[in-house]
């Protein structure tokens, strides 16, 4: 089975919200900017409920500011 990937657009969306720091979307998130930055580094997987609150802050659906790509996904 091969490794699946999710992939994010975090940094381009903090960037485009008036150059948002790590810091600031953590604390608007409630986690720390250190689960920020594996998040955005694809080091972490976010549980749905943070996916959600990170997408919520940025005023944008899900899909924009995440995406899978199931390759080599047995489903």
């Amino acid at each position: 089975m091969g490794k699946s990937r999710i992939s994010n657009n975090i940094r381009k969306l903090r960037f485009y919200h008036s150059e948002m720091t790590q810091k600031e979307l953590a604390d608007k998130v409630g986690v720390t900017r250190q689960t920020i930055v594996a998040i955005e580094n694809a080091k972490y997987s976010p549980s749905l409920e943070v996916a959600f609150r990170i997408a919520l802050v940025f005023d944008s659906p899900l899909e924009e500011v995440f995406s899978y790509d199931p390759k080599d996904d047995p489903i």
